[in-house]
């Protein structure tokens, strides 16, 4: 099994045991600053990694920094032990990447980027958001980025769907349709 698929199989069991629990965003956002923590700190992920270290060892570390954090949901605590038990602990962050999708797809939320060439006003973003819930039939969330390149207009990308107009699109297709009637 790969660490993609390991990864979203806890992730599915942490969700269906937080949503029995009512503790859906409270356990994202443990997991989330769980794995947070261990990337930001170059010493326990290398440790973490590490074959050589028995996972009894992890387990010790990782009971204490959890009883240290304090606050924590006692199912995301189960969990983050179970996998240093395991010896997975290398899965933190891909687990709370397939938990937060998890949950993203429960609230039917969507999340994508909008590009433009200039920083785009704030407003503008959420008109965005609202006009493509309504033709998706979910909430959006957008994410703005800027690349100069596009020159202008906007590239929305949702999920694999692309809307793009922008105006480097635009002269990409009409130098097209003057070579296609040049010859």
């Amino acid at each position: 099994m790969t660490s993609r698929a390991a990864a979203t199989r806890y992730a599915r069991a942490l969700f269906d045991v937080a949503l029995r629990e009512g503790s859906l965003e409270k356990a994202q956002d443990d997991l989330q600053q769980f794995a947070d923590l261990v990337s930001r700190h170059d010493v326990l992920s290398h440790t973490f990694a590490n074959p050589a270290i028995p996972a009894a060892k992890k387990r010790g570390v990782v009971k204490a920094l959890l009883d240290r954090a304090g606050g924590i949901t006692p199912v995301v605590g189960k969990l983050i032990l179970l996998l240093a038990d395991r010896d997975r602990l290398v899965l933190l962050p891909e687990v709370a990447l397939a938990y937060r999708a998890r949950l993203l797809d429960h609230q039917k939320v969507i999340r994508g980027d909008v590009t433009t060439a200039i920083p785009i006003a704030a407003d503008k973003v959420r008109a965005l958001e609202q006009g493509l819930g309504q033709a998706t039939g979910r909430r959006v969330v957008l994410e703005p980025r800027v690349d100069p390149a596009i020159i202008g207009g906007v590239i929305t990308r949702i999920g694999s769907t692309v809307y793009d107009g922008s105006v480097t699109t635009q002269l990409q297709k009409m130098k097209e349709a003057l070579t296609e009637s040049a010859q």
